[in-house]
């Protein structure tokens, strides 16, 4: 964790490309250490039932997302990317998860076809006492939705966002709530529980375009070609089950950070802004969990504020809506046994 928080500090990639993508899967490397030290802890079997010998598969349909949204008191723009709805299918075998997904175009009758793709890699790792989260977002091209009028936007295909970073909390009774459960349904939470959070996090966000961002027309006078921004600081928080029913739970999370951040804006000559700015993480999940089968509705949401000049207010926001149906397949002696030991 804390070479990580160096490497943003100190590398100041200038171009968060095929570099930045490997940086991310280096980052994912270094922080499953964090998994190996969590499974020292023991759960309460009162509150959680482990389902280790199940291969859960899924089917889901989400919709995801990085945005870069800038507010003043009279106005706000918000670039919106060409992500559309995906349909995945996915499995989760004990500390491992895998999905896979694609935007159809019956689904998608409206997103544009000849636009630049991107990548958004995402890492969400819950060893008992722990919530991890990376984040390694590449976005090409991007709109302001019905900025002239209704069906007219403003599209811009050169623009880029690139945002890295990792959330890590630690969970207080973690032996007693399970955000597997709500998340991955690899586990069953059996009673209800509370838990604060305490943790730390970091970001770095690089939003670029050919020329300068904002529309001419548009109100904001600090207009840009090129912001990189650094963010990092501690967070706090609480997390919630309810279980009710006969498998039935509702779970959320909400976590603030004040973060000390840095921002450097590229006109016709760069100017370099540091800055504390307030920021929060919410994540709601609701549905029903058994042992063969779920299905649930997720939410989560991440509103990063980007240091800089009062008046464009900017931020880089992450959101995933998911719906998930679920089946749990119990596992043969073999399969167990050819399984690579270290992801047990």
């Amino acid at each position: 964790m804390p070479g990580f928080f160096l490497w943003m500090i100190l590398g100041k990639l200038p171009e968060m490309n095929l570099g930045g993508k490997k940086q991310f899967l280096f980052l994912v490397l270094m922080l499953w250490s964090v998994v190996a030290l969590a499974e020292s802890f023991l759960i309460d079997t009162a509150y959680i039932q482990k389902q280790e010998s199940m291969l859960v598969t899924r089917l889901y349909l989400s919709s995801k997302f990085t945005d870069f949204s800038l507010k003043d008191p009279d106005s706000g723009l918000r670039y919106m990317p060409n992500s559309g709805l995906n349909l995945g299918v996915g499995a989760t075998y004990r500390k491992m998860t895998l999905n896979l997904a694609f935007p159809p175009g019956f689904l998608n009758p409206k997103r544009e076809k000849d636009w630049p793709g991107y990548l958004d890699l995402q890492v969400h790792i819950y060893p008992v006492n722990w919530i991890v989260d990376l984040f390694g977002q590449f976005y090409n091209g991007y709109k302001i939705r019905d900025y002239y009028s209704p069906g007219q936007d403003y599209s811009r295909e050169d623009m880029k966002v690139r945002k890295m970073g990792f959330h890590a909390q630690y969970v207080f009774a973690g032996e007693k709530i399970s955000f597997a459960a709500a998340m991955q349904q690899s586990e069953i939470q059996k009673k209800s529980a509370f838990s604060p959070l305490l943790g730390f996090e970091a970001y770095r966000v690089v939003v670029k375009g050919d020329s300068l961002l904002l529309p001419e027309d548009s109100q904001f006078l600090n207009n840009f070609s090129r912001g990189d921004f650094l963010q990092f600081g501690p967070n706090a928080g609480l997390l919630g089950t309810l279980v009710f029913g006969k498998g039935f739970f509702l779970t959320g999370a909400l976590s603030g950070n004040l973060s000390l951040g840095y921002g450097s804006y590229e006109r016709a000559r760069e100017k370099k802004v540091w800055g504390i700015t307030p920021s929060y993480f919410f994540r709601g999940f609701a549905g029903y969990n058994s042992r063969r089968f779920s299905v649930n509705l997720n939410y989560v949401y991440k509103r990063l504020a980007l240091s800089g000049n009062s008046e464009l207010n900017q931020s880089a926001n992450t959101g995933n809506y998911r719906f998930n149906l679920v089946y749990k397949i119990p596992t043969g002696k073999n399969f167990r046994n050819r399984f690579p030991k270290f992801l047990r």
